[in-house]
């Protein structure tokens, strides 16, 4: 080979990394803010990722995705949020309440798409659910008015108890819509609720040193971002060795050993956060995205946990069961 000839096959090789990193750049980016970590959202990511191909963009061809992890300090996000803004990303994803607030604080121009656990109107997130206001839209999960049906189930699994305890975390956005609802639902099925707060590891060891002092036989945990991801295995153990039978929100509870959960499915509800994105990306906006509801719920029931509670689980309510785990 002629020395120009192969000092031009150098040069051009040289520019590879370059070019590669050129078309990186120019490709739109999504911003994608969570207060977790991501070993504990990688389902939900990897759903995410589906929803993105299913209107056509897959992460590394014609999309890149910068994500951004407050690993459970929340006092994080705003500044993990003000660093997507300068980043200029496209859209920014608001993972869960705190980064759907702190998203929406950080930029009125993006585009925000968000997921929210409980009515995205009563916190503040938009003014209508058929056509929101300003740069955001989403999915709400609305769980609080699921505790109704949470409590049924609850009682149908140990119709002994006229009195269950309700453990919520006073520190998360929908603790007054959660116990509201909580006492509405159990008015209409006539049991009494007895509800125990709690934001720490010796607050909820606390709360379950209530309920045996009052011999509570029956309890329903509320949603909140600390009690899934932070103390999941405290609660659950908790249960196990008091022998309580316990309800929860959504699978990962009964994945980890709880008794039962009846919630959304985070699979599908991250999979719509991704077709919302990616048809932002395609020229819709916001306002035009009316915010979804999630219309399918799953009963799931772990027979595992069930025997080890002394739990007879009524064969109605296992035939009733998306997924039984054994």
């Amino acid at each position: 080979m002629k020395r120009r000839a192969f000092i031009t096959l150098l040069g051009g090789a040289a520019s590879w990394p370059l070019a590669a990193r050129a078309q990186q750049l120019a490709l739109p980016v999504i911003g994608f803010l969570n207060g977790q970590t991501p070993a504990q959202f990688a389902d939900r990511v990897a759903a995410f990722r589906r929803g993105l191909k299913d209107v056509g963009y897959t992460e590394g061809q014609n999309v890149a995705i910068e994500f951004r992890w407050a690993e459970g300090e929340y006092n994080r996000l705003p500044s993990l949020a003000a660093d997507l803004v300068e980043r200029r990303v496209a859209v920014i994803i608001g993972s869960a309440n705190a980064a759907a607030l702190a998203a929406k604080r950080a930029s009125t121009t993006i585009p925000i798409v968000f997921t929210t656990n409980g009515d995205p109107v009563l916190l503040g997130l938009v003014t209508s659910l058929n056509r929101p206001s300003g740069n955001l839209t989403g999915i709400g999960l609305f769980s609080s008015p699921l505790i109704a049906k949470r409590l049924a189930l609850l009682r149908e699994t140990v119709p002994s108890a006229r009195v269950v305890a309700v453990l919520l975390d006073p520190k998360t956005q929908a603790y007054a819509s959660q116990r509201k609802e909580a006492q509405e639902g159990a008015q209409a099925l006539g049991i009494n609720l007895v509800f125990l707060a709690a934001a720490s590891e010796r607050e909820i060891e606390a709360a379950f040193a209530a309920m045996v002092q009052q011999q509570l036989r029956a309890l329903l945990v509320g949603a909140s971002p600390y009690f899934i991801w932070s103390q999941r295995a405290q609660i659950v153990a908790l249960a196990a060795r008091h022998a309580i039978p316990a309800i929860y929100t959504v699978r990962d509870w009964t994945a980890a050993g709880g008794l039962m959960s009846y919630g959304p499915i985070p699979s599908e509800t991250y999979r719509g956060l991704g077709v919302y994105a990616g048809k932002i990306l395609r020229g819709a906006a916001p306002v035009d995205l009316p915010i979804e509801q999630s219309s399918r719920f799953e009963y799931v029931v772990n027979l595992k946990a069930a025997k080890a509670l002394g739990v007879a689980l009524p064969p109605k309510l296992l035939a009733l069961s998306d997924e039984v785990i054994e």
